[in-house]
């Protein structure tokens, strides 16, 4: 059986309306969507093709998101 690993996936919505989507733990990791779905498809491939191409794991553990008012 093949070892599965966990990424946190953090998405966002642009101006234009597409998700994006990227992973903070492999730099450059990232991709978009026409809808939440369809990023996360695509974040699959992309990690899928990041890890093949040797990029470096970032070993941060993931705390949480906060939204602050200034």
């Amino acid at each position: 059986m093949a070892k599965v690993n966990k990424y946190t996936v953090l998405l966002e919505r642009d101006v234009d309306g597409w998700v994006v989507a990227k992973v903070p733990a492999i730099p450059g990791c990232y991709t978009q969507g026409k809808d939440v779905t369809q990023a996360l498809a695509r974040i699959r491939e992309a990690i899928e093709l990041c890890l093949t191409t040797e990029k470096r794991i970032l070993s941060n553990e993931f705390i949480g998101v906060q939204q602050v008012e200034v």
